[in-house]
């Protein structure tokens, strides 16, 4: 069931004008609920839809601003359609936890250090509240056969490529896909221990995280015929959720935000050449510095461990 015409609007949580996008918090019935809205970009790689123009019916008003000698300045509304021309991207979170709240909502971001001893006394017991019914979502998608329909492509013990909510599944230079882990640290398929994330790895997952990145790369280019050359692959850490995950970008999609930035994002390349030096107690060992918001809840429990 689509819930969207149902958001009735409470208060904004967050804007960019760069990716322009708004997140707005709000309810469906009693319950809470965050809408992101995002303005498409334009098809510039579909030729039907850039001979659209052409028409004088693409745009139903046109307001002059001004204009100066060869110059000329306009607001105008555009035709939308929304098979052909989607004026916006909506994704909706319901119902919405309080964590959900605290993560969409604006925030000052902090740089924080941290040592192997920091992660195995604050880090870790915060990431194992997030396991359990917090990613059962994740093992819908491996294992219980959720969004199946979407599966770009699947390969067992290995890993599951699906769009991500963010793309809007037309537009190849916004192209945003994910890869799941589907190995695990212990124990096979759901009942295993998941790799939860970079300080999981080590020497041992170099030749599976070769082979992963070598069948994505042939993946995209199959299917979108997307060259290596243009993606951008790349793990989050902290990520936004505890189990191994990918990302892969099309380097043209530049409206992402923080997520493709130092202190977020770690190339895939970058963590394997690691590994060769880091050896058998891999990402365990390395002082890893990143950025984290102050409504994270990590992010209030390294504060308190510092300050005691």
């Amino acid at each position: 069931m689509n819930r969207v015409r149902d958001f009735q609007f409470t208060q904004l949580l967050n804007f960019n004008s760069q990716s322009k996008t708004v997140t707005l918090l709000g309810t469906i019935g009693d319950d809470n609920a965050i809408l992101t809205v995002e303005k498409l970009p334009f098809e510039v790689t579909d030729e039907a839809y850039l001979k659209q123009f052409a028409s004088p019916d693409i745009f139903p008003e046109v307001k002059q601003l001004e204009n100066n000698d060869v110059y000329h300045w306009n607001l105008a509304t555009l035709a939308q359609d929304v098979n052909k021309r989607p004026g916006v991207k909506i994704n909706l979170i319901y119902p919405a936890s309080e964590t959900h709240v605290q993560k969409y909502s604006q925030q000052q971001t902090r740089m924080v250090v941290e040592t192997p001893e920091l992660y195995q006394q604050v880090t870790w017991p915060y990431i194992e509240t997030q396991l359990g019914s917090r990613i059962q979502w994740v093992h819908n998608i491996l294992y219980h056969g959720k969004e199946a329909e979407d599966v770009v492509y699947r390969k067992e013990d290995s890993f599951v490529l699906l769009p991500d909510m963010k793309w809007d599944r037309k537009n190849v230079n916004s192209l945003y896909l994910v890869a799941i882990s589907l190995r695990n640290l212990e124990g096979q398929g759901e009942s295993g221990k998941p790799i939860t994330s970079i300080r999981d790895l080590n020497h041992s997952h170099i030749q599976w995280l070769k082979e992963l990145r070598e069948d994505i790369y042939k993946v995209v280019k199959d299917k979108y015929n997307v060259d290596r050359s243009f993606l951008r692959v790349f793990v989050h850490y902290q990520p936004s959720y505890y189990h191994l995950h990918v990302h892969v970008v099309h380097i043209n999609n530049e409206g992402l935000g923080s997520s493709q930035l130092v202190g977020k994002a770690i190339l895939l390349n970058d963590v394997i050449d690691d590994l060769g030096f880091l050896g058998e107690k891999g990402y365990s060992q390395k002082t890893l510095t990143y950025a984290l918001g102050e409504n994270h809840k990590l992010w209030t429990a390294i504060k308190a461990h510092t300050e005691a």
